[in-house]
């Protein structure tokens, strides 16, 4: 009697052996990057779909924006106008203490101070799991986003780049258990290292001796050590420190000061080390002679990403 139903391998060995081919390509993708096409592929397919996920928040604010009051734009308008004015006068100054800066620096034969580039990139969705603070930008490859390249909001720095595609890339915040930042008290200068806890609201500093000179309300700005996060950005404001005298060290806190939880807009930077992408010249109508032409000399391929605890290290 010919059976109607054809009986094939048990569940358990079907969950086995997706397992092990699982592994396997976690393997090779790790070991040699053979799976980045790919991603590069899946990205440009699921970007609609990320596209639409965020599409309901965008068009509650626009609707929030279209159902406002005109009293209240016009309050709001005064305020802004009244912002822009306090904002040209603090650039007056700046612009005048700068270059107050590089006469004086021209005369102590300094080298100059670089400034960095800048991207606003817009966050199109929030990783959903409570123990990974991971967000993704509307930027990717395709803008000259780079991977371990520092965000920063209006506040202070948020995080880095840990992944980064054609049009989109991964963030890492500064609150990740994964994340470090070499860090300074803006008031002493006293160097330390801010390591993420997996809560949003506050920082560990660790190994810092019992004589430290440290208050609550120090602000920690970036030190620049590691050349990944340039200086002076502001990350944290000291809220604890617990002087226990049984412990090797204190117990130091910080709060963030950059707006984690309701931040919509961040700043890509591009440090020293990375020049920002900038578009190819066009080509001339005549081409010129081939032997004239030098050749570029091709660098080595570097790794753009170390481990963010490494990199603090």
């Amino acid at each position: 009697m010919q059976t109607l139903f054809l009986r094939g391998p048990s569940a358990t060995l079907r969950m086995i052996i997706f397992v092990i081919i699982s592994l396997a390509l976690m393997t090779v993708d790790h070991r040699w990057k053979h799976l980045d096409a790919v991603r590069n592929t899946l990205s440009y397919l699921l970007y609609p779909v990320e596209y639409v996920v965020d599409l309901p928040i965008r068009l509650y604010y626009w609707s929030e924006e279209v159902m406002s009051s005109q009293q209240n734009l016009l309050d709001e308008n005064r305020q802004l106008r009244d912002m822009q004015l306090q904002s040209r006068v603090q650039l007056q100054k700046l612009d005048i203490l700068e270059k107050e800066n590089e006469r004086l620096r021209k005369l102590l034969s300094a080298t100059p101070k670089t400034t960095e580039d800048h991207l606003i990139a817009e966050i199109i969705s929030v990783d959903v799991d409570p123990y990974r603070h991971f967000i993704v930008l509307n930027k990717g490859t395709n803008d000259g986003a780079y991977r371990g390249q520092p965000i920063i909001d209006a506040h202070g720095v948020m995080g880095q780049i840990v992944y980064v595609n054609a049009m989109t890339s991964t963030a890492m915040l500064i609150t990740d258990v994964s994340h470090a930042i070499p860090v300074q008290i803006d008031r002493t200068g006293l160097r330390s290292v801010a390591f993420g806890t997996g809560q949003t609201d506050y920082l560990d500093l660790r190994h810092i001796p019992h004589n430290a000179d440290l208050r609550v309300g120090d602000k920690l700005i970036s030190s620049g050590l590691g050349e990944r996060f340039p200086r002076n950005y502001p990350v944290a404001v000291i809220t604890k420190i617990d002087r226990d005298t049984g412990e090797t060290f204190i117990d130091v806190r910080a709060e963030p000061l950059a707006q984690l939880d309701t931040s919509r807009e961040v700043l890509l930077v591009w440090t020293q080390n990375h020049e920002k992408a900038m578009p190819e010249p066009e080509q001339p109508a005549e081409t010129p002679d081939k032997d004239a032409i030098e050749k570029p000399v091709e660098e080595p391929d570097k790794e753009d990403v170390e481990e963010p605890a490494d990199a603090a290290e």
